[in-house]
Order: structure tokens, then C-alpha cells, then sequence
């Protein structure tokens, strides 16, 4: 499958170091190395970084690219093919490192790592709910003095209000936003979240 002429004259200014021309021929050719990476990877990232690469290379070795039947995408699917196989061959000496370190008895596990994410993402659903039902200048105290750590008075000057209009809002403000959470976790709410509304 030859070049159409366009894509010839793109290649020739490529070749001359024309950006333009080499991401003509990138538009050009990215699906088909993509696809092929994707198939050699089967992840979409690795697939991404494979096809990065064979692009860099084509860029940076243009010079001496084997053009095959009048295209170079025959030289960019070898080049992604050996890239794919080098990407391989890092992780599975990366995975056999990670392997081979000594672990002590009360390490977590992978299992324990993904609930205490799980949980930090419900969590974090709670308390933005929690924010949402509030009023937006309330939310803004809230924001201030618990989440950034700015003082009541600093808060009160951030939203161009009183100090003592500030304590008082933020007071009732807290208020609210503890029973929101409480309405949202009928359990025992998080330390954490406890520590915050303080």
C-alpha cells in the first residue's frame, strides 16, 4: 500500500526537518502503529507510550527509515513491535525486582490498600454532599477553616464579613454540615471528619 501524493510530499519535508510535515504523516499513520501497539501491549497506556516511541524514533532516525512500497508504516509497525517486546521485557524484570524484596509479616496487602482507597473516595463523597447542601458563602467557611486552615478572622476578611458574623455562621455552619454527614453515615462518623468540624 503505496503513499497518496500528499502524503509523499509530507514525508519529503519531513525528511528536510519539517515539523509540519512529519505530523502530516503522524496524522497519517497513528491509528494503524496505535492498533498494532495495543494488540502487542493489550493495555491502553503501554499501548500510548509504544506508539509515542515509535514516533520519536521515526523523528529522530528519519534519515535512514526503510521506506517500503513508497511508506514508511511497514519500518513504524517493526519499530513498535520492538518497542512493545523492550516494554515487556522491563516489566517483567521490574515485577521480579518488586518480587524478590523481602517483606516484612504486617505489610499490607494490595486487598487492604484498595478497601482504605475505596473508603477515602466514599468518604470524600460524604463530605462534598455534606458542602453542597450548605449555603455557598457557609460552604466558603467551611471550605476556609477546615479544609485550608485559615482562622475564623481570615476567613471573615476572605468573604468581606465580621469576625464575630464569621464565629456565628461558622458555628451554625458546622452544625449542619455534622448533620448532614450524620443523615449520610448512620455509623460512627470518621475520626477524621469529627477532627475537621471541630
Amino acid at each position: 500500500m503505496g503513499w497518496l501524493p500528499e502524503e509523499h510530499t509530507s514525508w519529503t519535508k519531513a525528511l528536510s526537518g519539517d515539523s509540519d510535515g512529519f505530523a502530516a504523516v503522524f496524522d497519517c499513520q497513528r491509528d494503524r502503529v496505535y492498533r498494532h501497539a495495543l494488540r502487542l501491549t493489550g493495555n491502553v497506556h503501554d499501548a500510548e507510550d509504544v506508539t509515542a516511541g515509535a514516533f520519536l524514533e521515526l523523528w529522530r532516525r528519519r534519515r535512514s527509515v526503510r521506506v517500503v512500497d513508497g511508506t514508511v508504516l511497514p519500518w513504524l509497525l517493526v519499530t513498535t513491535t520492538n518497542l512493545a517486546r523492550n516494554h515487556a521485557r522491563g516489566l517483567r524484570r521490574y515485577r521480579a525486582l518488586i518480587d524478590a524484596l523481602p517483606r516484612s509479616d504486617d505489610a499490607r496487602g494490595a486487598g487492604d490498600v484498595a478497601i482504605e482507597h475505596i473508603e477515602e473516595v466514599i468518604v470524600a463523597e460524604q463530605l462534598r454532599q455534606a458542602l453542597n447542601s450548605l449555603a455557598k458563602s457557609d460552604a466558603a467557611l467551611i471550605t476556609l477553616t477546615a479544609f485550608e486552615q485559615y482562622s475564623p478572622a481570615q476567613a471573615a476578611t476572605a468573604l468581606g464579613i465580621s469576625e464575630g458574623a464569621a464565629r456565628t455562621r461558622l458555628h451554625r455552619a458546622r452544625a449542619r454540615m455534622a448533620s448532614a454527614l450524620e443523615a449520610s453515615q448512620p455509623g460512627e462518623r470518621d475520626d477524621v471528619t469529627k477532627e475537621m468540624l471541630r
